[in-house]
């Protein structure tokens, strides 16, 4: 098993962070099959202000090569993904283009 934790900011508005929310609450079965099928096992995502923290643990298989593979083929999920981008933004230090970034662990007990 692996983990990875990513992060990603949200537009920081109240309306469109509770729309964001209400998509979460209930993904369409694709997101989920396209999510299962790349290995990923679990997901959980957290939120503080327009902050959000997600935690992946996955296969011994999965890649973010793989994945991002599996998505540019898969029509709805380039669906979800365009929809999501609404509410979306990319953090300063992200590439063109790059929405969650892979964070760094910096300490375990």
């Amino acid at each position: 098993m692996k983990r990875f934790c990513l992060a990603l900011d949200l537009v920081d508005d109240p309306v469109l962070i509770a729309e964001y929310e209400q998509h979460h609450q209930a993904i369409w079965p694709e997101i989920k099959d396209s999510i299962l099928n790349a290995g990923i096992t679990d997901m959980q995502i957290y939120r503080s202000g327009n902050r959000l923290f997600m935690i992946m643990e996955t296969d011994d298989a999965f890649s973010f090569e793989k994945k991002a593979a599996m998505d540019e083929s898969n029509s709805k999920v380039q669906e979800w993904e365009q929809l999501m981008w609404k509410y979306q933004q990319a953090l300063p230090q992200a590439r063109p283009n790059e929405k969650w970034i892979l964070m760094d662990k910096i300490f375990q007990l």
